[in-house]
């Protein structure tokens, strides 16, 4: 188990080098994308009235940035 952990930590860590710019990217995508969900979907729903996708796009920017600044 452990063994196929760090094997696919290697790969994720290999493939992220090569591209420093994808995670911040993605966490944008993701901010921009809880704005559409925001203006489109009622307000009561739970995704609309936890910012999830903005949450989740805010750490997934800042992680790709200390990630990138790391490697």
């Amino acid at each position: 188990m452990i063994d196929m952990f760090s094997k696919i930590l290697d790969r994720t860590s290999e493939y992220l080098a090569h591209r420093k710019g994808l995670l911040p990217l993605a966490g944008i995508g993701f901010i921009l994308l809880n704005l559409v969900v925001v203006s489109f979907l009622p307000a009561d729903w739970y995704i609309v009235h936890s910012n999830l996708l903005l949450h989740l796009g805010l750490v997934m920017a800042i992680f790709g940035l200390v990630l990138a600044w790391a490697l």
